[in-house]
């Protein structure tokens, strides 16, 4: 086991004393795999697992979390993406090294990459810009992945140097390139707020877009979204908790992304019951700060509700899905993205990934007013890319919630609270002794 060169003996000994037991069972639900874990209770351990799970792209069915004392229990129902069991041998091992080895090394592909972090204002043809002058300084781009939320943006993307294949350590070229990069973040209008940075040190992705989202408050801006997700935060004065309950769309990663914004606040999520359907997902956490306390401020429970919603809404792609796989080339992203912003397409979410010299981009487009945009003009697009090469996959956009269901939860109404309550209060002691799936 590879150690952080932060702990010392006595820090190492408790942790192999308390080694997480983890357990993965087929045999208890019909419909899904139970992957237990119990552990001692540290800051964002329920972080650690949840985020084990998804990376692998499983779906958290359902979920118990529970920790008293010093000591944390969860329960995971998930399956793969067709909403199989797992049975992958493979898969199951590594579920089970992750979660029994916190503090283990693992591998990851950014190793080799120079990170660069961008976040600013958003507008149509940004992102091709940015591309245009990465190709224009000789700037790889391997991985990417690119959020908008609130007007704002945020990427992480990672590049080595087009003619080495190395990552970038000339201190001179990285100037030249967070330089570049500043003023197409700054445009017009976003001399304070562009940002740029570049760091050799490895993360994980999706984490880092959550904070970088965070610390640019995109949350405390406009939303375009006229029924944001119906999330409610009460008090349960008599133990010291306050509780949060989150109704929205199911969609994949959606426990990630509350569980992370929840731990980057400084939280700690002590009970919870997440229960999902094909279309809704229910969630409640039991939370406290990590001094102990709960929250105790109105404008403390309207940040928590703004930045959950926030966290909620980043990832919930708006408009057409278009996936490019292609042979990579020497300025393939910037020709594509121009393309894009010739015909009137911005981009609200993007993914790039390259693999064995092929390149698996995934795009979701609006027009430049966040509308749907026009069928001919897909085709029109698909038609100068290249139509075996840029295909149409899916229409996606957040929906809208009821006023039924935003009223109740969002109001703080006590319909959320006690509906998902009293899944977690029955669950609360007795969750080494759960037998079925419902």
């Amino acid at each position: 086991m590879e150690w952080p060169a932060s702990l010392n003996e006595y820090d190492k000994l408790v942790i192999r004393m308390n080694t997480p037991r983890v357990v993965i069972d087929n045999a208890v639900c019909d419909t899904a795999t139970l992957v237990k874990v119990d552990s001692a209770r540290k800051h964002g351990i329920l972080l650690e697992a949840v985020q084990v799970l998804t990376d692998l792209n499983l779906c958290i069915k359902k979920a118990y979390i529970s920790s008293d004392g010093q000591w944390f229990m969860d329960v995971f129902h998930v399956t793969d993406q067709n909403g199989d069991k797992l049975t992958d041998e493979s898969v199951i091992s590594y579920i089970e090294q992750s979660l029994a080895t916190s503090y283990a090394h693992r591998p990851n592909g950014f190793i080799g990459l120079t990170a660069l972090e961008l976040t600013g204002t958003d507008r149509p043809g940004l992102l091709s810009e940015v591309f245009a002058v990465l190709a224009d300084l000789q700037c790889n781009v391997v991985e990417a992945k690119v959020w908008t939320h609130n007007g704002r943006i945020a990427s992480l993307i990672y590049v080595k140097d087009e003619d080495s294949g190395s990552p970038i350590e000339d201190s001179v070229k990285i100037d030249r390139i967070i330089g570049r990069l500043r003023n197409v973040l700054k445009g017009d209008n976003d001399i304070r707020s562009a940002k740029t940075a570049v760091s050799m040190a490895v993360t994980h992705t999706e984490r880092r877009l959550h904070q970088m989202m965070f610390a640019d408050r995109d949350y405390e801006r406009k939303s375009t979204n006229s029924s944001p997700p119906a999330v409610s935060v009460q008090d349960w004065w008599e133990r010291g908790y306050s509780v949060v309950n989150v109704q929205c769309k199911n969609r994949p990663k959606l426990l990630f992304d509350i569980v992370c914004t929840l731990t980057d606040m400084e939280y700690v999520v002590f009970h919870a019951t997440i229960v999902t359907d094909c279309a809704q997902a229910y969630q409640e956490f039991y939370i406290r700060h990590t001094d102990g306390t709960p929250i105790s401020s109105e404008a403390e429970r309207q940040r928590v509700i703004q930045c959950l919603q926030a966290a909620i809404e980043r990832r919930a792609s708006e408009g057409v899905r278009l996936e490019l796989c292609t042979a990579d080339r020497r300025g393939l992203l910037a020709d594509v993205t121009r393309t894009f912003r010739e015909n009137g397409l911005s981009v609200t979410q993007a993914e790039v990934s390259t693999r064995s010299d092929t390149a698996g981009n995934i795009f979701y487009v609006t027009d430049a007013a966040g509308q749907p945009v026009e069928p001919k003009i897909i085709e029109s697009v698909r038609h100068r890319i290249g139509f075996s090469s840029l295909k149409v996959k899916e229409l996606s956009t957040y929906p809208k919630a009821s006023p039924s269901s935003t009223r109740d939860a969002s109001s703080g109404g006590a319909a959320g609270l006690f509906s998902l309550g009293s899944l977690v209060k029955r669950n609360l002691y007795n969750l080494g002794l759960i037998r079925s799936c419902s």
